[in-house]
């Protein structure tokens, strides 16, 4: 007996069922998009594949298992972590080379007569509003320039707060920082040591060098006292998902100078919100590029959070920054330590600064007063340009 499954319905359900398999969604949709043709999809969607029995039923006791253990754990009141055993097996998964294969993809040049009904068709799917668009649809000559496009001026209005939305996408979470784990989603953390890296970037007066990286939880008071610049202050966070459907370029959330930049080359897993709640650390685990600076209350830091089929983060004034490298195997210990570089910019509240060639998350630590407060909601959808603070702060620090 053989169990015939249709070969992209069988990679669906694999994707949807194994969290650590949802960064290949998005893969597929643009593959399936940039081929254009109903015929082909057709061929595609009726195609099957026999199975041997055994693998069948392997299958089928694996999701039933998965079934029964996350009932038993939302029953006990534990959430659906991953173990470590799991997140080394998705680690494993060849990503990089897939996020590369999906860039390149990406920049393919798509046929006048196609872009209309490709583009149109993801539109569809996922949301987008065309009419923001700043310049006709067919005029994308590939699937990335699409991705990343730019909108029309004025349709995001920029809020007089002091601090508004960098992008545009789905609050994950944000708050007041109370120690050196940080949650990611609500009781799912990562490391802020981990994810800033060393403070020996951070240099005082008397030319000595900070490094707390070796401290543990119940030091985060001295760790804080030594990152923020008024004693008096706090930090506070804010974590920004942009969805396949949200514009993707982002902006300078406040008035700061930057002058300093880390790029760890890390892991390209899926920020998904799902898998945002299954693995602790990711955002410490995947590539990601952090900028550090000041602002008006002091402290700042801005890190774009790369993810799976992200074929790049550009940052417009930093020319030396390459994301999502071909990395060999046996040269992987030489990428260990992030890349680093002083820089010198001075970004405006609203100012363009980057963008996403495919989605990812955007996470912001600063310092502020203690009695600032974000005006947000969880899982509240955000648009480049808004307030995320409540006006009455404005009006006390003014």
């Amino acid at each position: 007996m053989l169990f015939k499954f249709s070969n992209f319905y069988l990679k669906l359900k694999l994707c949807v069922t194994n969290k650590f398999l949802l960064g290949f969604i998005s893969l597929e949709v643009i593959i399936i998009c940039y081929l254009g043709h109903s015929s082909i999809l057709k061929r595609v969607w009726n195609s099957w594949v026999p199975i041997p029995t055994g693998v069948g039923l392997t299958l089928l006791a694996i999701l039933q298992w998965r079934r029964l253990e996350k009932e038993r754990r939302k029953k006990l009141g534990t959430s659906d972590v991953a173990g470590d055993w799991e997140v080394t097996c998705y680690k494993s998964l060849p990503l990089r080379a897939m996020s590369r294969m999906c860039g390149h993809l990406s920049r393919v040049s798509v046929p006048t007569l196609l872009r209309n009904p490709i583009y149109g068709s993801y539109a569809r799917f996922f949301s987008v509003d065309t009419s923001e668009m700043s310049q006709p649809i067919i005029d994308y000559g590939c699937f990335g320039d699409f991705f990343a496009r730019d909108l029309k001026e004025g349709v995001r209005p920029l809020d007089e707060d002091c601090l508004v939305s960098p992008a545009d996408g789905r609050v994950l979470n944000f708050g007041l920082v109370e120690s050196v784990q940080i949650e990611q989603v609500k009781g799912i953390t990562y490391s802020i040591k981990t994810f800033l890296g060393d403070l020996n970037w951070k240099i005082y007066n008397e030319n000595t060098d900070i490094n707390f990286n070796e401290l543990s939880r119940p030091h985060w008071n001295e760790y804080k006292k030594k990152l923020l610049h008024n004693p008096d202050n706090e930090l506070y966070q804010c974590v920004i998902y942009l969805a396949p459907g949200d514009y993707h370029r982002f902006h300078s959330p406040v008035d700061w100078k930057v002058n300093f930049r880390r790029h760890f080359n890390g892991e390209l897993l899926s920020v998904n919100p799902a898998i945002a709640k299954w693995i602790p650390g990711l955002f410490a685990l995947n590539e990601r590029v952090v900028y550090f600076g000041t602002w008006k209350h002091g402290f700042f830091s801005f890190t774009a959070v790369g993810a799976t089929n992200v074929g790049s983060i550009i940052v417009y004034d930093d020319k030396n920054l390459k994301t999502n490298t071909k990395i060999k195997w046996r040269e992987r210990y030489k990428h260990d330590k992030p890349d680093e570089e002083n820089l010198n910019f001075c970004w405006r509240k609203g100012e363009q600064i980057g963008e996403f060639r495919l989605g990812s998350t955007i996470v912001l630590l600063l310092e502020a007063p203690k009695d600032f407060q974000f005006n947000l909601k969880i899982k509240e959808h955000l648009k480049v340009g808004k307030s995320m603070i409540n006006n009455f702060i404005e009006q006390d620090n003014r």
